[in-house]
């Protein structure tokens, strides 16, 4: 086996040679070592003359050094290195239209072939929006289904963190896989580093890209088609007009997955993107039992996960000028302290003082341009 994954690293390496060409030299040659054996002739037949130069031409010392260290990684205990001739490697995405020709892994590589769920949303995200990420990830977990997401800031921190809270209070809870845009060996952003550990512990992390690749911006979107290929479906929590997010949703819906968004506020820039995916068809949910009842999955966990139904708080006495009457004047959306004041009937410093303790609390938060919203 070493042999082989010795030219399948080789041929991931070869320049001018990417996905979509190394499937179509291994459909007429067969293995990688029949592509390095095959003549220029009969190369050119496949590829360009500039690719059939490079693959005939000797290996640079820079492409052994990095198979070496890549072989050294793969005998560490948890490490593997996935190719497309092998058994583990995940069946989900072999029906992806540009399947990785290698997938570097390191944890537990049977989560791989495992029922999953993407999580996905902002790195920017509100309070509420990581709150409900990390409830949705750790009622999913806790029915047994593998929480996906990318390991970014926001909403895929939350994701991983619901996803590991179920995996490590119940041993039949599903854990969290992690798909990066940078080598395997490399932690990014770098404030996950704590995460990466407990998630290459308890779940796994995944990546495409050679040993020590580096973050680079172009290879984020391209991860995504990964994160929606290994799920069943893609949980879209907060999302700008614009965000990436966005981009993973749609490639969910052209790989024939199903897509899921929480509502927000209609004010809210983080609650666009969703809304636009649910007129584009994207279902609507308000709680897991809703993801799991379209994909028609079966708990497997006999424990109970906590509930991601947002409860309905009490109204307090409108005559008091309390803490608890700010907050139940503010409603769901977005409120300026101004428009605080009028609904309270008190003066703009009283309702700014009670804020300011509210926030500090977590009960709510200030949004950009003044405003300030609940929390749940």
């Amino acid at each position: 086996m070493s042999d082989d994954l010795v030219h399948w690293l080789r041929l991931d390496q070869v320049p001018g040679v990417g996905g979509e060409t190394a499937r179509r030299l291994l459909g007429t040659f067969g293995l990688p070592e029949n592509v390095f054996a095959a003549g220029f002739g009969a190369l050119q037949k496949v590829v360009s003359e500039r690719v059939a130069r490079a693959i005939t031409s000797p290996m640079s010392d820079e492409t052994a050094a990095l198979i070496a260290r890549t072989m050294e990684w793969a005998a560490q205990s948890g490490n593997h290195v996935l190719t497309l001739a092998d058994a583990e490697y995940p069946r989900t995405l072999l029906d992806i239209s540009d399947p990785p020709l290698i997938l570097y892994v390191k944890g537990r590589i049977e989560l791989l072939s495992r029922t999953a769920i993407a999580v996905v949303g902002s790195r920017n995200a509100t309070v509420q929006g990581m709150t409900n990420a990390e409830r949705f990830s750790d009622a999913l977990s806790a029915a047994g289904l593998t929480v996906i997401s990318g390991m970014a800031l926001g909403i895929d921190t939350a994701a991983h963190l619901g996803g590991l809270h179920a995996i490590e209070t119940n041993a039949a809870a599903g854990s969290t896989v992690a798909v990066i845009g940078t080598g395997a060996d490399v932690v990014y952003p770098a404030r996950n580093r704590a995460l990466a550990h407990r998630i290459a512990e308890h779940g796994c992390i995944v990546s495409e890209y050679a040993l020590g690749t580096p973050a680079i911006a172009a290879n984020f979107p391209r991860r995504n088609r990964l994160i929606s290929g290994l799920a069943r479906g893609v949980l879209v929590v907060e999302a700008a007009l614009q965000s990436g997010s966005l981009i993973t949703a749609r490639m969910a819906a052209e790989q024939g997955r199903d897509v899921f968004a929480i509502p927000g506020s209609i004010h809210s820039p983080l609650s666009k993107g969703c809304h636009q995916l649910i007129k584009q068809g994207a279902k609507l949910v308000e709680a897991a039992q809703d993801i799991l009842e379209e994909l028609k999955y079966a708990p497997v966990a006999a424990q109970a996960s906590p509930s991601t139904e947002v409860p309905e708080d009490e109204v307090p006495n409108a005559d008091e000028a309390s803490q608890d009457s700010v907050l139940a004047a503010m409603g769901f959306d977005p409120v300026s302290p101004d428009a605080l004041a009028v609904r309270c009937k008190l003066d703009v410093q009283s309702v700014q003082a009670q804020l300011l303790v509210l926030e500090l609390e977590g009960a709510i938060e200030l949004l950009p341009g003044g405003l300030y919203r609940r929390v749940d």
